[in-house]
């Protein structure tokens, strides 16, 4: 599969694109593949300050209970409330109406640091 170019990664399979200090976030398809059936998402609270590596959000799958770390650090200003009655929409989407939240980062450089398409695609084959 080809990995969206304009979006970041991270080396924990989580994909982000910035747009102005917003980003928005969500989990690779290589990570959802890994997970299978995705059958509950927690979502944090809008408000809620992460530092980059925090704990952002908790998906669990028929296979395993998995923490999502926040990509870089800021506020989460929205959060994808449709994901608590369908979280199956990250399996089926998770580049696109999959995502989980959007942050108002603290530093849009730091998106920067991240792994570009083809560093994601290297990192997992």
């Amino acid at each position: 599969m080809g990995y969206p170019t304009q979006f970041r990664y991270t080396e924990e399979h989580e994909w982000v694109v910035l747009e102005d200090s917003r980003a928005t976030v969500g989990i690779t398809e290589y990570a959802q593949s890994e997970l299978g059936d995705i059958v509950f998402v927690e979502l944090p609270a809008v408000g809620t300050q992460l530092k980059k590596g925090d704990n952002l959000c908790v998906v669990e799958s028929v296979k395993a209970v998995s923490d999502i770390c926040a990509p870089l650090a800021g506020v989460v200003v929205e959060v994808h409330s449709d994901l608590e009655s369908a979280p199956e929409t990250i399996n089926q989407d998770p580049h696109g109406a999959g995502w989980l939240v959007v942050l108002e980062v603290d530093d849009p450089a730091e998106a920067e640091t991240l792994l570009d398409a083809a560093g994601y695609e290297q990192l997992i084959t």
